[in-house]
């Protein structure tokens, strides 16, 4: 890995090194061009920022604890091991911390509609709240798949006024979700404003998602010197699209002695249309308006994706990733389906606390590993969410491998 700073802003053109860029239809070209002189010149905007940061502070629940987790860190038997206690923020995950930021945006550009996708839920209730909070026409498309494994989420969303959208074409989850939501925004410009969930997508999505998340990183960089007089030796996130594992690590990039590790949904393993692990069995392409890593075919037609996470069931990994995985700066690994199930539970045991099954790759990660850790090692991991939305899809889950 070179030593020079690594710059992690996108160009003009939204390029992460080779990866992003806008490759949308032209009908969106003008859309994405406002959306992005509009996010310019606001997030310079201090009255914005003030905004901002009141709403995340009295609204979202800001700053969320580091939490020292003792008991976990006895039974691993390794390094001192702390939780970033996303699962606190208002909602139950971080998608809330992006969502806020969008909608404000949306608001300062007089749209009056906000859509979203969704996968595992979170970001649609977080896109749902904010909706409702600012009195804006909300629909949430999600996969039909999707919804039955995250009923819970569906019922909060509709309750809080937002409609959401069955999606059955295709595999009837997280990408064909997107899809529909591209073509809402592409009939509905001019008064819709599409609040994308994830650091994906055509530019300046993955630079505006990664921004509104960096306060994960941030708050944890001061915390973290707080409670042990230094940076943490590891940061861990579980990665789907990337935004809670960017908004951990942007505020890192630059401390070449913090480690970075980004946990993929490894599935039923590693085979076509068995996982959802870009890294380990992906290629170079372009999906959904931005060149990355896709699990594709030798035709570059979309694969089939996997994983008992609706969160993690995605072709697609945020450009930024991919660059930084190039530049040898985070690495990637992925736990599979049984492991993560098994840490869910473990954290439940352990420490009370019910990770969302997205966030519980990392756990698994965790303890699968926990030979290569030292003890005088410091680890945060990003607890992105909660997991109340996973407990019929883990019994589920159980029930079909008891049978």
């Amino acid at each position: 890995m070179s030593r020079r700073r690594i710059v992690t802003d996108p160009d003009p053109n939204g390029y992460f090194g080779p990866y992003g860029g806008m490759y949308v239809p032209e009908t969106l070209m003008a859309p994405l061009l406002e959306l992005a002189a509009a996010y310019d010149r606001l997030r310079k905007d201090a009255s914005f920022k003030r905004e901002l940061r009141a709403y995340l502070r009295d609204y979202v629940g800001r700053p969320t604890p580091l939490y020292l987790a003792e008991r976990l860190t006895r039974e691993v038997g390794c390094a001192a091991v702390y939780l970033k206690r996303e699962d606190l923020c208002h909602t139950g995950a971080h998608k809330i911390n992006n969502s806020l930021g969008q909608a404000l945006l949306a608001r300062r550009m007089g749209k009056k509609r906000v859509i979203a996708e969704t996968g595992a839920g979170q970001h649609g209730v977080a896109t749902a709240t904010v909706a409702a909070m600012f009195g804006m026409s909300c629909v949430i498309y999600m996969g039909e798949v999707d919804m039955e494994r995250q009923a819970l989420n569906v019922f909060r969303m509709r309750s809080l006024g937002a409609e959401v959208v069955p999606v059955t074409a295709g595999q009837k989850t997280l990408k064909e979700a997107i899809s529909e939501a591209m073509r809402d925004w592409v009939t509905n410009v001019r008064t819709t404003h599409y609040i994308l969930g994830s650091a994906l997508g055509a530019h300046p999505y993955p630079r505006m998602v990664r921004d509104f998340q960096s306060v994960i990183g941030q708050e944890t960089r001061r915390q973290i010197q707080k409670a042990v007089g230094r940076l943490p030796d590891v940061l861990l996130a579980c990665v789907g699209g990337g935004s809670n594992a960017i908004g951990m690590f942007h505020p890192f990039i630059n401390d070449r002695t913090v480690r970075m590790i980004g946990v993929e949904a490894g599935g039923l393993g590693i085979r076509k249309g068995g996982h959802a692990a870009r890294f380990a069995g992906g290629k170079v392409g372009i999906l959904q308006g931005t060149k990355t890593f896709v699990l594709q075919d030798r035709n570059g037609q979309i694969e089939l994706t996997h994983s008992v996470s609706a969160g993690l069931d995605y072709a697609a990994i945020g450009p930024e990733h991919s660059l930084l995985r190039d530049l040898g700066r985070v690495e990637y690994a992925h736990v599979n389906d049984r492991e993560a199930v098994s840490a869910f539970d473990t954290l439940g045991r352990w420490e009370g606390l019910l990770p969302a099954l997205e966030t519980a790759h990392a756990v698994a990660y965790l303890i699968k590993q926990a030979k290569q850790w030292r003890k005088k090692d410091v680890i945060v991991i990003n607890l992105s969410g909660r997991g109340d939305k996973d407990v019929q899809q883990v019994a589920a889950w159980k029930k079909a491998r008891a049978s």
